[in-house]
C-alpha cells in the first residue's frame, strides 16, 4: 500500500517528482540530481510505458481480484449459506489483504485501493503520473472479481456484495471517513517510516482491516476502498449511494496520510536514533552468525 524498498521490510522510499533508481538490494532509492536537465529526463523516462511499470499494473489487477474476490465471496456465501457469520467475514477481508500486500507488496506496493493510491500521491510519496493508471488496474481487479462471483452466484439481487448504507448516507459517510483514516494512519506508519518493523507491514494492516470490518460492516459495509464498492456496483449496475464510498475513503485516507505527517518528526530510521535497528533483522543476524 505504499512503494517498497527491501531495507526494512514493508517501507516506502518516497518518489518525489517521480526520479527513482535501483539501490544496491534491489529496492527503488530516491535519486537526487543536481543538474535539471539530467533529472528532467530521468523523470519522463519514468513516465513511460515500460516493462517493470507493467509489471507493478499487474501486480495490482490480480492483488485487488483477490482481495475483493475473497471478501466478496465470503459476503455472499454468507448470504446464501449464513455459516460464515459477520465475525467470520471481518477475518477473510483481514487475512485476504495480509496474504497479498506479502505475495505482491515487494512489486507494486499493495495498494489495491484508489483511496490509498490518491492519498500517497497527495503527500508526494507516489508519483501522481502513475495514478491513473494505478487507479485503472485496481477498479480492473474488482470489476472482474465481482463478475466472477456473478457467474459464480447467479448474480441474484439478494447476493448482491457490494456496500450499501443501512442507516442514512450521512451516518455511513462519516464512518467511512474515520475507518478509513484509522486504516491510513496505519499504513503510513508500517510502509512509510523506517522505524517501524516493517516486516510486521501485512500483519498490521490486515488486523486494522479485520476490526474495522467488524465494527462498521453492519452499518455501512465498512468499504475503505472506492474499488471495493464499485465493482460490485458496476456489475450488478446497483449505484445506491455509491458517492458515499468514493468520496468517504478518498477523504479518510487523505487526512490520515497527512495526520502521520504531522507526527513524523524525522525521517532517520530507529538504528540511528537508538544505534538499534529491528528486532527481526537482529534475530536473523544473529542466526547467520550461529
Amino acid at each position: 500500500m505504499a512503494e517498497i524498498a527491501t531495507e526494512n521490510g514493508w517501507h516506502e522510499r518516497s518518489l518525489e517528482e517521480g526520479v527513482v533508481g535501483n539501490g544496491k538490494d534491489g529496492g527503488q532509492v530516491r535519486v537526487q540530481h543536481e543538474n535539471p536537465s539530467v533529472a528532467e529526463s530521468t523523470r519522463k523516462s519514468t513516465c513511460q510505458l515500460s516493462v517493470p511499470f507493467l509489471q507493478k499494473l499487474i501486480a495490482e489487477v490480480f492483488g485487488t481480484y483477490f482481495v475483493i474476490f475473497a471478501g466478496c465471496a465470503s459476503v455472499v456465501v454468507n448470504l446464501t449459506k449464513g455459516t460464515i457469520t459477520h465475525p467470520g467475514v471481518s477475518v477473510v477481508w483481514g487475512l485476504a489483504v495480509m496474504v497479498m500486500v506479502y505475495s505482491v507488496g515487494h512489486i507494486s506496493g499493495a495498494h489495491f485501493n484508489p483511496a490509498v493510491t490518491i492519498a500517497f500521491a497527495t503527500c508526494k510519496r507516489f508519483p501522481w503520473i502513475q495514478v491513473p493508471a494505478y487507479l485503472s488496474a485496481q477498479i480492473l481487479g474488482a470489476t472482474l472479481a465481482s463478475g466472477t462471483l456473478r457467474l459464480l452466484f447467479d448474480g441474484k439481487r439478494e447476493n448482491f456484495s457490494g456496500t450499501i448504507p443501512s442507516g442514512s448516507n450521512l451516518q455511513s459517510l462519516v464512518l467511512e471517513i474515520i475507518i478509513t483514516f484509522y486504516l491510513m494512519f496505519v499504513i503510513s506508519g508500517v510502509a512509510t517510516d523506517n522505524r517501524a518493523i516493517g516486516e510486521l507491514a501485512g500483519l498490521a494492516v490486515g488486523a486494522t482491516i479485520l476490526l474495522n470490518v467488524l465494527l462498521a460492516g453492519p452499518i455501512s459495509g465498512a468499504s475503505m476502498n472506492p474499488a471495493r464498492s464499485l465493482g460490485p456496483a458496476i456489475v450488478a449496475s446497483r449505484y445506491e449511494s455509491i458517492w458515499v464510498y468514493i468520496v468517504g475513503p478518498i477523504c479518510g485516507a487523505v487526512l490520515g496520510a497527512w495526520a502521520y505527517n504531522l507526527i513524523r518528526f524525522t525521517n532517520k530510521p530507529l538504528r540511528e536514533i537508538t544505534k538499534s535497528g529491528s528486532f527481526l533483522k537482529s534475530i536473523r543476524s544473529r542466526s547467520q552468525l550461529n
